[in-house]
């Protein structure tokens, strides 16, 4: 059955008038096929748990089924935001970005730009914080820090201006200057990946040298004056304690083995607790809250001016559904990336992407399709029509560049990296 595409007037209708939201539920497979073996994230082990897998007993249609977490609400958010990125960079969708420019840093140019679509924590993470603008006025001094620390959602208008991806994927400025109190909103937008009938398997390990070097070969130094190389040459060795220094890199064997420096056997070996699993299917499940957009308030328009209240209700509804557009705008760009989602955990959807319309008040779904193309043509639509209303977005990027204190920071850690002198989880 083919389903209507989803347009503006629809989505508006639906924003206005008080759906309670909009999903999508995808059922994926494995790329090799049924009985195929996939790999979830891992995770320190807890209690009892006999696998690295965030693995729980789910109610699906009245049973109880064994699930496994492949892929997290926070990692979903992630990826639909670099698809949004994407489609930013090809200016196939239009909205406001910050971003963060490294181009013109000594030994720093490979960072290039990062964005708010990029950073961990959106328009209040660290690396804007720590990053000024064409005046060398630090971000959290300039007008839009200030304007953005003091947003909430009963007067969003400002995060919407200059960080809209902000109210759909969620923000807490936790470490700004109001700490706790900081701007807070919540997330409008869930998704996650869920494997059903979960099985867990066995992993195999094993590595012959072909250069036949064995553990016991001898004893491998730190070099003098060269740290983070390596010797078997005792005299070589640089001291500690009035001893030679064994060496240690991370990620390596037992220290001062061959197989610090990887060389050596490894004998064969059976891992139990991070071994994939096989599964009947999994479940690509999105929600898009609309009642969550709604407590979402506009009093003034981008430029400041205060709107009628006899004009509040048609301009909180447009860019409300700008955000929703948005949202969705992420969901087919995302889709159109595929579901690769780590070494070994390809999925394919084993049926179309289709969008529910949830009424209030409970009944039938209505159900709509929307691709790439579709998405992307139905943000410019919403666009023009919240601009119309005094809530268009400017799509030309704020640019910052890296303290100097920043730049530094970087440019050290990634010394300590090269030496290997990197910290130790744990």
């Amino acid at each position: 059955m083919s389903h209507p595409i989803l347009t503006l007037d629809v989505l508006r209708a639906a924003v206005a008038r008080g759906a309670a939201a909009i999903r999508a539920v995808t059922r994926l497979e494995p790329a090799g096929g049924p009985g195929d073996k996939v790999f979830p994230p891992t995770y320190v082990k807890e209690g009892k748990s006999s696998t690295k897998y965030a693995m729980e007993l789910r109610n699906v249609g009245g049973r109880e089924v064994q699930t496994v977490l492949l892929d997290s609400v926070a990692s979903q958010a992630n990826r639909m935001e670099e698809a949004l990125l994407e489609g930013w960079r090809r200016d196939e969708l239009s909205f406001p970005v910050i971003q963060v420019d490294f181009s013109a840093q000594d030994g720093l140019e490979d960072l290039e730009r990062i964005t708010s679509l990029t950073a961990p924590h959106r328009i209040a993470d660290a690396l804007l914080r720590d990053s000024v603008d064409a005046a060398g006025v630090p971000f959290r001094q300039t007008s839009i820090g200030k304007e953005f620390a003091d947003s909430r959602p009963n007067h969003a208008t400002k995060m919407y201006k200059y960080c809209p991806t902000a109210l759909v994927f969620g923000v807490w400025d936790s470490t700004g200057p109001k700490g706790g109190l900081g701007a807070k909103f919540q997330r409008c937008v869930v998704s996650e990946i869920v494997g059903h009938d979960v099985v867990a398997g066995v992993k195999t390990a094993s590595r012959i040298d072909p250069a036949g070097i064995e553990k016991k070969s001898g004893t491998v130094y730190e070099k003098r004056g060269e740290p983070g190389e390596w010797t078997s040459i005792e005299d070589e060795a640089a001291t500690e304690k009035g001893k030679p220094k064994p060496f240690s890199r991370k990620g390596g064997g037992d220290k001062g083995t061959p197989a610090a420096i990887n060389h050596g056997n490894i004998p064969p070996s059976i891992d139990a607790e991070a071994g994939g699993v096989t599964m009947s299917h999994a479940t690509h499940t999105v929600v898009v809250s609309l009642a969550g957009l709604r407590r979402l308030r506009f009093q003034e328009d981008v430029n400041g001016a205060r709107i009628p209240s006899d004009a509040r209700d048609q301009a909180e509804t447009a860019a409300r559904t700008c955000l929703a557009a948005l949202a969705l705008a992420g969901v087919a760009y995302q889709r159109d990336n595929g579901y690769d989602l780590r070494s070994r955990s390809l999925l394919v959807p084993a049926e179309p992407l289709v969008f529910e319309v949830l009424d209030r008040d409970g009944g039938d779904p209505l159900r709509y399709r929307l691709d790439r193309e579709g998405a992307a043509k139905l943000l410019s639509e919403a666009v023009s029509a919240a601009t119309a209303v005094g809530l268009g977005w400017d799509a030309a990027p704020v640019t910052l560049t890296p303290a100097p204190k920043l730049a530094h920071l970087i440019r050290e850690s990634r010394k300590l990296a090269a030496a290997g002198e990197v910290e130790e989880n744990g």
